[in-house]
């Protein structure tokens, strides 16, 4: 990572407060009374996906390695839940904030609280649609839409029809991800039908448009998941319609989605589903508490390439963005147009640690 060290009297550029500022008038400096170890709030967004759970699994191994202490809340994808989570946050005297909003428009609010307190906030997965935090951590997730674009494009030799689950649209994910995959089809293959379907997230909702898709559009060859959370729901339903089958039969239906989470591996190596793009629910964890203690300290990021294989952006004025690596995995490593993907047995994909 790039660094500057910067004094606590640089308070206000442009507008922007920088970290050291954050860092020198946040009260008691940056630790707590807590065997001396630097107090920070993490919310989880939710716990009722396999990739959030992972993520919520390696958030104290790294604070531990990082020396924090966690005060821990879990806003179940609800923003209300999640501005009263940091209003007890506040109250317990954290000295910086990890959160991954679900909606980033409505999060707004109770980040210019937390601004006035001098309290830096890192997003992770997501970012603000407006104003600033110290650094979004995340991938990046037109990329997402671009890969699974080219991967079912190129599968389906550019002819057919496909359904698109998408996420929420009130989420920068969404949009995104949606954007990109739209994009990407009508520049690259424009005999492919897109239908695409708000799912809020929901596995539910999402089994339920797909299977109204499929009625009206018996021809459909190939899904596009925007999450892990349709997995379940999706792989049934074309149970139930004799669809199961190998890719080398003619009724397969391509499936391709976003997460790489265990389960998703596996339905690959099983040839039940055809590829992943694996976000790194291990880095988010890491590198989200990395920079809200350097936040703390007092250092800030400048744009450019890190020394963990990632480039920071700068998304506009005060508001900088890691993206992480995020492959796409097959089972055989291809390439499908531009893109490359990986194995699904390479020991690098966090899906794969058996810690």
């Amino acid at each position: 990572m790039k660094f500057q060290h910067l004094s606590a009297a640089a308070v206000v550029t442009a507008g922007v407060l920088t970290a050291a500022a954050l860092a020198g008038c946040s009260g008691g400096g940056s630790t707590a009374a807590s065997g001396g170890k630097t107090v920070v709030g993490v919310d989880y967004p939710r716990s009722d996906t396999d990739f959030w759970n992972a993520y919520i699994k390696y958030v104290p191994q790294f604070a531990g390695q990082f020396g924090l202490d966690l005060k821990t809340t879990n806003s179940q994808n609800d923003v209300a839940n999640l501005t009263a989570n940091v209003q007890t946050m506040i109250s317990q005297g954290v000295k910086g904030v990890v959160m991954a909003p679900q909606d980033t428009a409505a999060i707004i609010p109770t980040l210019q609280q937390l601004a006035s307190k001098k309290i830096p906030v890192v997003s992770v997965d997501t970012r603000p649609d407006q104003g600033n935090v110290y650094m979004v951590v995340r991938a990046d997730n037109r990329a997402y839409g671009e890969k699974a674009c080219q991967f079912l494009g190129t599968k389906l030799g550019g002819k057919g029809k496909v359904v698109m689950l998408q996420g929420d649209l009130a989420s920068i994910n969404g949009r995104d991800r949606t954007e990109a995959f739209n994009d990407c089809m009508k520049k690259n293959f424009s005999g492919i039908t897109v239908f695409g379907e708000a799912t809020n997230w929901d596995a539910n909702t999402a089994a339920q448009k797909l299977q109204t898709r499929l009625t009206a559009n018996p021809d459909i060859k190939g899904v596009y998941m925007q999450s892990s959370f349709a997995l379940s729901g999706t792989l049934q339903l074309l149970k139930q319609r004799g669809l199961a089958v190998p890719a080398s039969d003619p009724k397969h239906v391509f499936i391709v989605s976003n997460d790489g989470i265990p389960e998703e591996l596996a339905k690959i190596r099983a040839g039940e589903m055809d590829a992943t793009v694996s976000q790194p629910a291990d880095l988010f964890a890491k590198y989200a508490l990395q920079y809200v203690k350097d936040a703390i300290a007092g250092k800030t990021p400048t744009p450019g390439k890190t020394d963990h294989d990632s480039t920071i952006i700068q998304v506009r004025d005060g508001l900088m963005e890691d993206q992480l690596a995020a492959p796409l995995v097959t089972a055989d490593g291809a390439t499908f147009g531009p893109v490359s993907s990986v194995k699904v047995d390479d020991q690098s994909l966090w899906g794969n640690s058996k810690s």
